[in-house]
């Protein structure tokens, strides 16, 4: 009941201005042993993926909290694992602002923020500083390539990352499908996506050698495949081994809010209106892969029941982050309950 009456003070300020207010209004209460009045955790489901033991399958998506300032207190309101970045190899301001658009009406979010990051090296000394990684949470970081690095050099930023943050992380997520950073998208297509997992790959395989560890790798894609491409990804996932995929990042499309305040701003889409393209291209890589690599189901969630659609499709763990705004902490724990119940009954089959 709280949420609500805090959701109307932000939603009255600017969004981007809102979302850093309320991130270091979390870490106060942190620190003052108040996130109990808010959080509502989900509940003990633990659940095996990627060689990881998670206590619960909801996850908080990679953007929230992109440097990783905030890990403690967003660990704090009960989720099963959390996912920090995207990161890049140097510090870049993003795109010009105003760049987050919130659409109330539909329980959306458009953004071009293009990795606003302080760079790797801050976000691993923020990781150092937190409590959460030490006291056996599950942190995995997301990591991208900078917007000036030329598109033929762009596996090399990925390493850079990867070498940096492979220590400090339970996973790392490669992302190749945000739509704010110019021809990002192309590394989804057959000749580069080939180039850029071999080499990744290669590089994981002497990390874990170098520290004594196996870190997996997930790549997380773009809503806006047909079936061919989503085919190819998955045989690629396939033929170079990698630990997992996310299902998916934001759209481009624009259906459902087309005639709606800020509907047509440019950027990605999140929120309620990407839940169905989003799910629907889950369940086709989940045919895909047959089984042979795990999805974490992440867009548009927005109660538990979508939670359980997108296990249901094919899913074994699910993030959320728009509906993290909208609803507010009460939604973790509709989340796992639902989550937890698609699990069990997928396992009874």
């Amino acid at each position: 009941m709280l949420y609500p009456l805090i959701r109307q003070f932000f939603f009255a300020q600017d969004a981007e201005r809102a979302h850093g207010i309320g991130l270091c209004g979390m870490s106060f209460m942190k620190s003052a042993g108040l996130l109990g009045v808010l959080a509502k955790p989900a509940p003990a489901c633990p659940v095996e993926v990627m060689g990881i033991q998670f206590p619960n399958p909801v996850g908080l998506a990679a953007g929230l909290d992109k440097n990783g300032e905030h890990i403690d207190a967003l660990a704090g309101l009960g989720f099963g694992f959390l996912e920090i970045g995207t990161v890049t190899p140097r510090p870049q301001a993003g795109n010009p602002k105003p760049r987050l658009f919130r659409i109330p009406e539909a329980q959306a979010i458009i953004n071009r923020m293009g990795f606003n990051n302080a760079g790797v090296d801050a976000l691993i000394a923020n990781v150092r500083a937190a409590k959460f990684p030490k006291e056996g949470g599950i942190l995995g970081i997301n990591i991208g390539k900078n917007a000036t690095t030329p598109m033929e050099h762009a596996t090399e930023d990925y390493l850079i990352c990867l070498e940096k943050v492979y220590p400090h992380a339970s996973y790392v997520a490669v992302n190749i499908s945000s739509p704010n950073t110019k021809n990002l998208r192309e590394l989804q297509k057959d000749e580069a996506l080939d180039e850029l997992l071999s080499r990744l790959k290669a590089q994981q395989i002497t990390l874990a050698d170098r520290h004594g560890k196996y870190v997996p790798l997930a790549l997380k894609i773009a809503p806006d495949l047909d079936d061919l491409q989503i085919k190819a990804i998955a045989d690629a996932l396939r033929r170079h081994r990698f630990d997992g995929v996310i299902a998916t990042n934001t759209t481009l499309a624009r259906d459902g809010v087309e005639h709606l305040p800020n509907g047509q701003e440019t950027g990605g889409l999140s929120g309620a209106p990407v839940f169905a393209k989003s799910t629907a291209v889950l369940g086709k890589l989940a045919h895909a892969l047959a089984g042979e690599i795990p999805i974490i189901g992440v867009g548009g969630i927005l109660k538990g029941a979508d939670a359980a659609a997108k296990i249901e499709a094919g899913a074994s763990l699910v993030q959320v982050y728009s509906g993290f705004i909208y609803r507010g902490p009460e939604l973790i724990g509709e989340m796992g309950t639902a989550a937890a119940a698609a699990l069990r009954a997928r396992a009874s089959r």
